[in-house]
């Protein structure tokens, strides 16, 4: 059960978040093999001071149309499953709604499976 924050700049249509979100999704659906209905996002918008990146670093030139996706997730993902991830995020959000891929900025954090709760304010997945 991953746990998506996505944030943007503000100013972006209900439609286009839409694409956004879907997008980060579908790309874990293939890439991570995370099911279906397993969707749990925060989409944020930020004022243009609010979000703060640097333009240049690494060779990637950012525009302000900037997005960043931090994706908390369990820690058996493979460095091979994570690199397919960036990859097909890319390329879906390129598709949809046009994000240059420069302008994705992705970010796993990787926590053990016992420190999730789904709910019911139970540990379902602690081993006692």
């Amino acid at each position: 059960m991953p746990l998506v924050r996505i944030s943007l700049r503000e100013g972006t249509t209900p439609e286009y978040r839409k694409a956004i979100a879907q997008g980060v999704h579908q790309a874990m659906v293939e890439a991570l093999a995370v099911p279906a209905q397993d969707r749990f996002q925060v989409i944020s918008e930020y004022k243009a001071g609010d979000l703060i990146y640097d333009q240049d670093s690494l060779d990637v030139t950012r525009s302000d149309k900037i997005v960043f996706a931090q994706i908390t997730l369990s820690t058996e993902r493979k460095p091979g499953q994570k690199r397919a991830l960036f990859k097909r995020m890319a390329e879906s959000l390129a598709k949809s709604p046009g994000l240059r891929p420069q302008d994705l900025l992705v970010n796993l954090v990787e926590v053990s499976s016992e420190n999730w709760s789904f709910g019911k304010g139970e540990a379902q997945y602690q081993k006692d």
